[in-house]
């Protein structure tokens, strides 16, 4: 047999022996857009035992970026002399006062950027303009935006500035799980994010709230090893913390960007979708890189949050329902007409469904345990690398 799908054939008997040790349903809950895609693409949820359920979470970045950012991108983007730079995912999300596409084709100069330093080299090419870039993203992409103000620094740059709208993940996992919101049995983390911050950020998840956590890489193979582990934890009830993706992911993370990181941002509150305010979840430029804040440059203060009618993006990626037990899934909201970003994000949770899982047979969430009836646990696992390990 091919060593990858014995590989597969291997972790997948591991995944259905541990579930079929369990007399409950078992939910999983993935915090990347990536795995959201990467499942549903691979036909992963087809293969699960049916006692295991994995729902997606807030992992998609445009999806947790909060309306009333969307709707200061949109009115910056309409200020005459101003181009608005940012990646494309977010150009069609819709806000209050339309897209930025629709801005767009209203006169606004928007510009999809592949990289945030092609953001700062706009900036450079035309000094008689202002240069705004909407960062969006975790950790994966901050410190792109944090190089992007280290070269707008040293190029002295006074019409370049950016609107943070970074998050951080780990805060909106401990406020899953400390607000009562979600209903899960185990964490898959991502397997980009962890590459900068290091295995070792979940442990307060793990230690906080006995909740076992897995990271996990994208292909077939990295998926079913990660949730065979996440699955044997919660059968045994073994709230640890494995790193099942050790090829890229070290404990400690990578140290050049959060160096990078520490210099340029600080931690700060941040608005989510479906999650409202959360402490210490954002990023916000530091010191001497203010001056660099579009919010401060502008005199901008944040719109309220008033979501598009009908929309339940916020529920989506908290793990409470399904895309297709939304009444406009498929029908009112479309790819071509989203009501919401979770149908635009080419990472986003009802985009997946919609291209590949509208016949899904679990259209409902299993039930399960509530957050803290489980027994005592065992002492909380530190990190392990090795495959295989409990």
């Amino acid at each position: 047999m091919n060593p990858r799908l014995s590989d597969i054939a291997h972790w997948l008997e591991r995944l259905k022996a541990a579930a079929a040790a369990v007399d409950r349903p078992v939910r999983l809950m993935e915090v990347c857009g990536t795995h959201t895609m990467s499942a549903f693409r691979c036909g992963l949820h087809s293969l699960l035992p049916r006692n295991v359920l994995l729902l997606s979470g807030p992992g998609c970045p445009v999806c947790v970026t909060a309306q009333g950012e969307i709707d200061l991108m949109v009115e910056l983007a309409q200020r005459p002399g101003l181009t608005l730079c940012t990646y494309g995912d977010m150009v069609r999300v819709p806000g209050q006062r339309g897209s930025l596409e629709r801005a767009r084709g209203e006169g606004a100069d928007v510009r999809v950027v592949y990289s945030s330093l092609d953001a700062v080299a706009l900036a450079a090419a035309q000094p008689q303009r202002q240069v705004v870039f909407a960062a969006v993203g975790f950790e994966t992409t901050a410190p792109a935006t944090a190089a992007a103000l280290d070269r707008a620094r040293r190029l002295n740059l006074d019409n370049f500035s950016v609107l943070s709208s970074h998050k951080r993940i780990v805060p909106a996992m401990l406020a899953l799980l400390a607000g009562g919101r979600v209903n899960v049995d185990g964490f898959l983390c991502p397997g980009h994010v962890s590459v900068i911050i290091g295995a070792r950020a979940y442990e307060p998840v793990v230690r906080d709230h006995a909740m076992p956590c897995v990271i996990g890489g994208f292909e077939e193979a990295h998926l079913i090893a990660a949730l065979a582990r996440l699955v044997e934890l919660a059968a045994f009830e073994d709230p640890a913390l494995v790193n099942q993706y050790p090829q890229a992911v070290t404990p400690e993370g990578n140290a050049h960007a959060r160096a990078l990181l520490e210099r340029v941002f600080e931690p700060a509150e941040a608005r989510w979708r479906g999650l409202g305010v959360i402490a210490d979840s954002g990023l916000v430029l530091r010191g001497g890189y203010r001056a660099f804040d579009a919010m401060r440059r502008f005199g901008l203060s944040r719109p309220d949050d008033r979501e598009v009618p009908g929309c339940v993006c916020g529920q989506v990626i908290t793990g409470r329902v399904t895309p297709v037990q939304c009444p406009h899934f498929g029908r009112a909201c479309t790819p071509i007409s989203p009501l919401g970003p979770c149908m635009v994000s080419s990472e986003g949770t009802c985009q997946a469904w919609f291209k590949y899982g509208r016949q899904h047979r679990r259209h409902e969430p299993a039930g399960g345990r509530r957050i803290g009836t489980r027994r005592e646990p065992k002492t909380a696992g530190t990190v392990s690398g090795q495959r295989g390990q409990r």
